[in-house]
């Protein structure tokens, strides 16, 4: 399946930087507003090491990971739901992603520009979401207007639609994101269609700078309200240091690690963000393995044996007739799939067997 994040944030906060060591495919970066005015994509392998060890144990000639892809979108400013800075074209850009990584800059540094002149995350924060909240309002309230008529006419499915746009209406009217309302089941999917930027999973991405004065370590009262603000929303975030991420992106991993030490920076803040990404849009991997190739799928948690077939081939969810499955460890850890057999440990599952994460199938269909 096709998975799209989009990294958007105000001007100059190392968006562009971060999609470089993300993708290692150049990308224009300058220190100026609107460097990137097309969005760059680009496909990125979610680190797994599970893939890696399966893939040795099998001798596999080929080796396929799960992917997620990419798409720099160019700096929006206060403004952009009304056409300022090419808003609207970078706004429908962010429609056609399946989850948003909102970067945020947390650090100090006079040499790269703010675009208001200092460095504040929360009001950063708030200038973004606003932005898409005002672009969402527009759609919702011509959406409305347009669905009254047929209300009237006690249409079943315009009325959940319609039930559903007022919830979101009430949120956005309110500066909330739309995704904050209560939804039913079926609400949810009658909203689906409007691709509202606001009910899109948000992951904050936090770029810190080594060495340097990050506001997480200032205690001058603005990480504190910014703190407060993840804590209240149960919003999601992470941290990078997307400038060193990007020196170290054409190194060998023992490479990376020595220099890690030297700047400081333990944790990978690249597979980090790819983890979290994929983890944001409720996605798991399952494997297939054997001499030929070994391969991660990716499919939603909570998908039944069919529907994960499906990833493989759509035939295989109508035609499907059994699994079989194993963990990817105890595979490992028997030695061969001949003594996992012989231990008990390679199991024959039906329809409605819900796949666990790391597990290893093989399919039988008609």
């Amino acid at each position: 399946m096709a998975l799209r994040i989009g990294i958007v944030g105000l001007p100059n906060v190392g968006k562009s930087t971060l999609f470089q060591a993300l993708t290692k495919k150049s990308v224009l970066v300058a220190n100026y507003p609107f460097a990137t005015i097309d969005p760059s994509v680009g496909v990125v392998a979610v680190p797994d090491e599970r893939l890696d060890q399966l893939a040795a144990f099998s001798e596999s000639a080929k080796k396929v990971p799960a992917a997620v892809e990419f798409v720099d979108i160019a700096g929006l400013v206060k403004g952009a739901s009304e056409g300022e800075g090419l808003g609207n074209q970078f706004l429908s850009h962010i429609r056609e992603v399946d989850a948003i990584a909102h970067m945020v800059r947390i650090f100090d540094n006079t040499d790269i520009m703010h675009v208001d002149g200092e460095v504040e995350p929360l009001r950063d924060i708030e200038t973004i979401n606003l932005e898409l909240i005002l672009a969402d309002l527009e759609t919702v309230e011509k959406r409305l207007s347009s669905l009254e008529r047929e209300v009237k006419r006690g249409n079943k499915e315009i009325a959940t639609e319609h039930a559903a746009i007022q919830k979101a209406h009430e949120m956005l009217r309110d500066s909330k994101l739309a995704r904050t309302a209560d939804y039913t089941p079926e609400e949810l999917l009658s909203i689906k269609g409007l691709h509202l930027l606001t009910m899109k999973p948000m992951l904050y991405v936090l770029n810190r700078e080594a060495g340097g004065h990050n506001i997480d370590e200032q205690r001058d009262g603005r990480w504190e309200k910014v703190q407060h603000f993840f804590e209240t929303t149960g919003a999601s975030y992470t941290f990078v240091d997307a400038n060193i991420e990007n020196e170290l992106r054409d190194l060998h991993t023992e490479d990376k690690a020595t220099f890690r030490q030297e700047y400081g920076v333990e944790d990978d803040g690249v597979n980090g963000l790819i983890r979290a990404g994929y983890a944001l849009l409720g996605l798991m991997s399952f494997f297939t393995t054997g001499p030929d190739e070994t391969r991660a799928w990716t499919i939603p948690v909570g998908s039944t044996a069919p529907e994960a077939g499906a990833a493989i081939h759509t035939d295989f969810k109508d035609k499907f007739i059994r699994a079989e499955v194993i963990n990817w460890q105890q595979l490992i850890q028997s030695g061969s799939y001949a003594k996992a057999r012989e231990q008990g440990l390679v199991r024959t599952e039906g329809k409605e067997y819900v796949v666990h994460n790391g597990d290893v199938m093989e399919f039988l269909h008609s």
